[in-house]
């Protein structure tokens, strides 16, 4: 199994220009919450919650990045568990609206990723390597944190694993990428 680091210095990689970033802030969790809504129904209530292939997923997902690295596994539990109670009161909508609500964000999600890689001139990561798809809300909260002045011995790690930015500008920081 790769490492933190390996996973995100080969999805950073892909990602050196900062309005690309900018652009997966606002697109991956627009996707993260479509997916949860879309696989939120059916359900079945177990234990007091409800159960769905929203939920596997999730679950499935959070083992891995609690794997990976136990404070961003916890800080990507709290934000999946946000995403799933949203899914679940997404789920109780009529039919149309339920749909019409994942498929929106969904769309408009997946549109922020390919403007951003747009301005990468580079193709999304997962077109290599279809962890990206994981490893892409992990990198968001990952980078949030490097914004904030967080871990910044995983930001410097990530960066040499990623190599040099790709252009001068970033539209996050105005300096190299992370931080």
């Amino acid at each position: 199994m790769k490492t933190l680091v390996d996973q995100l210095g080969q999805y950073a990689g892909y990602h050196r220009d900062g309005r690309n970033i900018a652009t997966h802030f606002i697109g991956i969790p627009m996707i993260v919450q479509a997916i949860a809504v879309l696989l939120a129904r059916p359900s079945v209530d177990w234990a007091g919650l409800p159960w769905s292939l929203s939920s596997l997923l999730v679950l499935v997902s959070l083992l891995y990045y609690l794997r990976l690295d136990l404070r961003l596994g916890l800080v990507m539990a709290a934000l999946f568990g946000a995403a799933l109670y949203g899914a679940a009161a997404a789920a109780t909508l009529p039919m149309g609206a339920w749909l019409s609500l994942g498929l929106g964000l969904f769309v408009v999600g997946w549109v922020f990723q390919f403007v951003g890689h747009y301005f990468e001139g580079r193709k999304p990561a997962f077109v290599d390597d279809l962890m990206g798809l994981i490893i892409g809300p992990l990198f968001v909260v990952a980078e949030l944190g490097f914004l904030l002045g967080l871990r910044p011995a995983l930001r410097d790690a990530v960066n040499e694993r990623a190599g040099a930015p790709r252009s001068a500008s970033s539209a996050l920081a105005g300096t190299r990428r992370f931080g």
